[in-house]
């Protein structure tokens, strides 16, 4: 599942100095590939559909790989019965030693709400799962989901409320994703064995086609070049005196108070599971939830 951008470089000026984005919002093709199941993508205007049946689900990928910044896509959830299916967003990089950042959407009987499930993967080491519970119905119409990355932190958003914060803790030996280019990918698939209650509901394929909606998809981030190695790639998506990137101003190195104060109130309201509270997977926490503000 990725994603690629023509990339536009965006000059403005900030306290005197040059401030570079890469930014882009664009037609579907200009941006991604289908991935897989070409059949099972239907594409109205500016929307696009994937399909999930008895025979295949769907995904896409993108052209590009990039380091720091931001992606969005606004997105439509599977309408009614959707138990058993999972929606998943994420940027990844490649190898047994990979860096990723999930968004899953898991499915749920008609009336059941959705869980929205985060996972960050550092050097190939995911298990950091969060789970949550959305304050509006996702099925009903077109919300926007984004990931903020910078040297600093990691942020999950929703309608740009923050959802999680994934900090930068290496001065206290804990590793951080800052030197890998990673793609952007989304797919629909059947994940019944896990996705809802843990396995117990299955997927009822009399509802099928079950169908996720997409539009709105943007990109103002550092395009890295495929035959770019990865000490030029740090280098070419790092802010030096010359060059300043928005990613790397003081005002996004940390939530602002307002933003602060918002992922408080979505934790306290709705977040179902946190794996640094899971004894039972983890006796000792894991080490970054000892330090974790959020």
């Amino acid at each position: 599942m990725a994603v690629s951008f023509k990339m536009s470089v965006v000059l403005s000026f900030f306290v005197g100095l040059t401030v570079l984005g890469l930014a882009n919002s664009a037609q579907f093709h200009e941006l991604f590939l289908p991935g897989w199941a070409n059949d099972h993508f239907v594409y109205e205007g500016d929307l696009l559909k994937l399909k999930l049946d008895n025979y295949s689900g769907a995904g896409f990928a993108s052209k590009s790989k990039y380091l720091f910044g931001k992606v969005s896509m606004q997105i439509k959830l599977v309408e009614g019965d959707s138990a058993g299916t999972v929606t998943a967003y994420y940027m990844s990089s490649d190898g047994p030693y990979h860096n990723e950042f999930d968004f899953e959407f898991l499915g749920n009987t008609t009336g059941e709400p959705y869980l929205v499930q985060t996972n960050v993967y550092v050097n190939g080491v995911g298990n950091r799962e969060q789970r949550m519970s959305l304050w509006f119905d996702p099925t009903m119409d077109f919300h926007s989901y984004s990931i903020l990355w910078n040297q600093r932190q990691v942020v999950f958003l929703v309608d740009d409320t923050p959802i999680r914060v994934h900090t930068n803790m290496e001065h206290k030996g804990i590793p951080f994703p800052k030197d890998q280019s990673m793609g952007v990918y989304s797919s629909i698939w059947n994940a019944d064995d896990w996705a809802t209650q843990g396995g117990l509901v299955k997927t009822d394929w009399s509802h099928a086609p079950f169908v996720a909606s997409y539009k709105g998809f943007e990109i103002d981030a550092c395009e890295c070049p495929v035959s770019v190695t990865a000490d030029k790639i740090a280098k070419k998506c790092s802010s030096t005196g010359e060059k300043r990137f928005w990613w790397d101003e003081p005002t996004i190195s940390e939530l602002s108070l307002h933003q602060s104060h918002q992922l408080v109130w979505v934790r306290a309201n709705h977040l179902v599971y946190d794996y640094c509270g899971d004894t039972d997977r983890f006796p000792v926490m894991p080490v970054e939830c000892e330090h974790h503000r959020h």
